[in-house]
């Protein structure tokens, strides 16, 4: 996957436009935010034609299977490379434990990780991170 010239500021205006949205499945959740992420750096936008296709996580996980993904972690990071964590740079994804038990995913700032929570952005320790994928 290659990054356009002016990935980075596409990932800054991308995080400072979504950071205080609240999560609304299927409109603004850590799918759609990490792939908004994704298209921001690359052009490749994988959300195209799924955003409002589903109004709640578990169509939203059903609408991957039915697509042939393992899960919405697979569908999001589909042709990224997996790397260690710890090779995880700005603008990687990353897959976090989310509050709710399922995996969420995150985009690396650094040492943080740019989260949602139930009431918009946050950060988390990138050593909370579970797995990475370059993009």
């Amino acid at each position: 996957m290659t990054r356009l010239p002016t990935w980075r500021e596409a990932l800054r205006d991308f995080l400072a436009a979504h950071a205080r949205w609240v999560i609304r499945p299927g409109k603004h959740d850590c799918i759609t935010w990490s792939a908004g992420a994704r298209a921001a750096m690359t052009g490749v936008d994988v959300m195209d034609g799924w955003r409002g296709s589903y109004s709640s996580i578990e169509e939203g996980l059903q609408l991957c299977l039915q697509h042939g993904f393992e899960d919405h972690v697979a569908f999001v990071t589909q042709g990224l490379e997996e790397i260690p964590v710890a090779y995880a740079q700005v603008g990687d994804l990353v897959e976090m434990e989310g509050a709710d038990g399922l995996a969420a995913m995150g985009i690396v700032g650094g040492a943080l990780v740019h989260v949602l929570h139930l009431r918009g952005g946050g950060i988390a320790p990138l050593t909370d991170a579970k797995r990475a994928w370059r993009v």
